[in-house]
């Protein structure tokens, strides 16, 4: 805590020590009393306005006391040739003059002392202060408490989004809007919501420990919905946004033994590829545009499935030469009918975790850089329910996937390329439409593509391709069952300052279905993205 009294006694020997140097030939007083404004504003203890107003005054006091100094200079000059003249001791000014510069000398000693102890007391290493680290652009803010760390980041988007559908019959588990015969226009978050989130790091014991909390607003209206913030939104006046409080977690470890982590998080299956989709910061496949949810779905279900948050306790291991590993149980989910029409099997039981795993490399050399990574996840699916299983009947799946995929970079160029398989898995979501209404497991597969390029600094021009596939299961026959979901994407990224990008994007997706159902639809999309 900052000593009040320490600092208004460096102010009155401050100002005490100035005014008794007028009769000093050089103390350096100028310098430190300025160092001491500085010390104060950046301790927050002036305001900005105090510091200008007292800086001033400083000034002009300098300046005053330099001119009267110069004076008493020429005075002192005058009475030494006088005092030659009157003897050893001279006369009695001169002695009153010597007796000031020896209090004034005191003075300025003690008040060189009470800057030392207040930049002591300021010392950056001191458990009792505050300092706030260098800003680096695009890492938020970070500040320093004692023996923690605080770090402060988030970013706000938002997008104007017009999206014009070809029309024609439903197809269950579409992502393209196609089936709708209007065209639609949107104030909408991005793939992204709104992002607040805060880090608190400290080491204890040799072991480095972290909380993490990550809230997600969106700014569009939400409606209750079996996705909850994720469910469609709500057009209707009088609405609130929905608020994904989607990070809350825990780690503990160093590099050398690794790190284990404990709370809601991103997936490991699944999350080097969303993290690697540029759409991340645009929009991507719109959803549902005539009433947005809390996001967008970027390139969900049109190249990956969706990574999602979910609780887990993972590890990961220290990096070897590049080389890392990471497993993890997380919260098992249920098999879902997404697609709707009784067309797949539901469960609700679950007497074991959900697995996952991957291995990364990330590699450099000369002026290239990137990675390669491989995943895979397992969930034992018990009781499932469908229409065509018999209700004494208890049928269960092994839902199994797995995941490849690189990126690299080289002289303004990225290329990423992405592929996955399950069985029982499904598509867009974990468990999505992954297992039949007979109980029999649906194969799926997607990939995509990706080239980015700089032409310039601040600009990049990103394109992209993207399929996701569900192939029927044995025994199962719906034509109106989606098939297959594309899209070819492509955006231009304008950074105008260290936080604030400029965004427009075009978007064509496809939907087909198993039978001879077909539809598309076409966006454009326009908006900035603030990042700090």
């Amino acid at each position: 805590m900052i000593d009040c009294k320490k600092i208004l006694r460096i102010w009155l020997l401050g100002t005490v020590g100035v005014g008794g140097l007028a009769l000093m030939p050089a103390v350096g007083r100028a310098d430190d009393y300025t160092d001491l404004l500085e010390i104060l504003k950046a301790k927050g203890s002036l305001t900005s306005g105090e510091y200008r107003v007292l800086m001033a005054k400083h000034v002009h006091r300098v300046q005053m006391e330099s001119a009267e100094t110069q004076g008493h200079a020429r005075e002192q000059r005058i009475s030494s040739r006088r005092g030659r003249q009157h003897g050893a001791d001279g006369p009695a000014y001169l002695i009153e003059a010597k007796t000031a510069a020896d209090r004034a000398a005191a003075s300025a000693a003690a008040a060189q002392q009470a800057l030392q102890d207040a930049r002591i007391q300021f010392n950056t290493d001191s458990k009792d202060v505050v300092k706030f680290a260098t800003y680096v652009p695009g890492q938020g803010i970070t500040f320093h408490a004692g023996p923690i760390d605080f770090n402060i980041s988030g970013f706000i988007n938002g997008f104007y989004t017009f999206n014009s559908p070809s029309g024609g019959p439903a197809i269950l588990g579409a992502l393209s809007q196609g089936g709708s015969r209007f065209d639609s226009s949107s104030i909408r978050n991005g793939f992204l919501p709104a992002g607040l989130i805060l880090k608190m790091n400290t080491t204890q014991r040799g072991i480095d420990l972290a909380a993490v909390f990550g809230m997600y607003p969106g700014t569009n209206n939400a409606a209750v919905g079996t996705l909850n913030a994720n469910s469609g939104g709500s057009s209707v006046a009088l609405g609130t946004p929905g608020i994904d409080f989607r990070q809350i977690y825990m780690t503990a470890g160093n590099k050398k033994y690794g790190t284990f982590k404990v709370g809601r998080d991103l997936g490991i299956f699944g999350s080097d590829a969303i993290l690697s989709d540029a759409t991340l910061t645009s929009v991507g496949i719109t959803g549902n545009n005539a009433a947005p949810s809390n996001t967008s779905l970027g390139r969900i279900g049109v190249g990956y499935i969706y990574a999602d948050w979910l609780p887990q306790i993972s590890y990961a291991s220290p990096v070897w030469k590049g080389v890392q590993a990471t497993v993890g149980v997380m919260t098992p989910l249920d098999e879902f009918n997404f697609a709707g029409g009784d067309v797949s099997a539901t469960s609700t039981q679950h007497s074991s975790p959900m697995a996952q795993a991957k291995v990364t490399y990330d590699f450099a050399k000369g002026p290239v850089t990137g990675r390669v990574w491989a995943g895979f996840m397992a969930q034992h699916q018990q009781n499932l329910q469908g229409s065509r299983i018999a209700a004494t009947e208890t049928r269960g799946a092994m839902a199994t996937a797995e995941e490849v995929g690189g990126k690299i970079n080289y002289a303004g160029f990225q290329g990423v390329a992405y592929y996955y398989h399950g069985s029982g898995v499904g598509t867009t979501g974990l468990f999505f439409d992954g297992i039949a209404n007979n109980g029999a497991k649906r194969n799926s597969e997607g990939y995509y593509v990706q080239v980015s390029y700089n032409p310039i600094k601040r600009l990049r021009i990103v394109g992209s391709y993207g399929v996701s596939n569900l192939y029927n299961a044995t025994g199962d026959d719906n034509p109106l069952l989606i098939r297959r979901n594309e899209a070819e994407i492509g955006a231009l990224y304008l950074k105008i300052t260290d936080w604030l990008t400029l965004i427009t994007e075009y978007e064509h997706s496809a939907s087909a279905a198993h039978g001879p159902y077909h539809v598309t639809d076409n966006a454009v999309s326009g908006g900035a993205v603030l990042n700090f």
